[in-house]
């Protein structure tokens, strides 16, 4: 990818986790319940190359932010240092009993201060893995949630962005 191009992904609205409850606080809710349903998530991170690489993870809210943590070194958290871009999933079940699935994308902000980081991870109840364990703080660029209709015959796709209202897709 050309430099100038890379540059202007980079220069997309972005958001807090806050400002989607401030926003619009019932797409938040549905949003927060699908990604909490399940601990490990899936995330998309870029490889050096600029391949795709999809890793577990595990993702928390506080203060007001979404929370990535990492082991030390861990490719997603090298990934994420050279190229900030991501995409998240929540858990997904299997059908019968799907209730739809979550989907942010944006860009990461590295926490590298040390008290910072422990007071963060210390929101989640725990502790870091080790002292020099990665954080980073996600900067929203789109959420989505699927499911189904009330008929459970239409895939609905409600798509939010900085700035604008959900959008609302249905499809056959």
């Amino acid at each position: 990818m050309a430099a100038e191009a890379l540059v202007r992904l980079y220069d997309q609205a972005v958001a807090r986790w806050q400002e989607i409850e401030d926003s619009a606080s019932e797409f938040a809710a549905r949003m927060r319940d699908r990604l909490d349903a399940g601990v490990h998530k899936t995330i998309a991170t870029l490889r050096a190359g600029g391949a795709p690489r999809i890793s577990g993870i595990e993702a928390f809210f506080a203060d007001g932010d979404l929370w990535f943590g990492s082991m030390p070194n861990a490719r997603k958290a090298l990934d994420l240092r050279r190229d900030p871009r991501f995409a998240l999933h929540s858990a997904s079940a299997d059908p019968p009993g799907w209730d739809g699935d979550a989907k942010l994308s944006g860009q990461v902000e590295e926490i590298t201060d040390a008290e910072r980081r422990m007071a963060v991870f210390g929101t989640h109840g725990s502790d870091p893995p080790s002292s020099d364990a990665h954080l980073f703080r996600a900067d929203i660029e789109e959420a989505v949630l699927v499911g189904l209709n009330d008929a459970r015959d239409r895939l609905v796709i409600e798509l939010w962005r900085p700035g604008q209202e959900i959008r609302r897709i249905e499809r056959e």
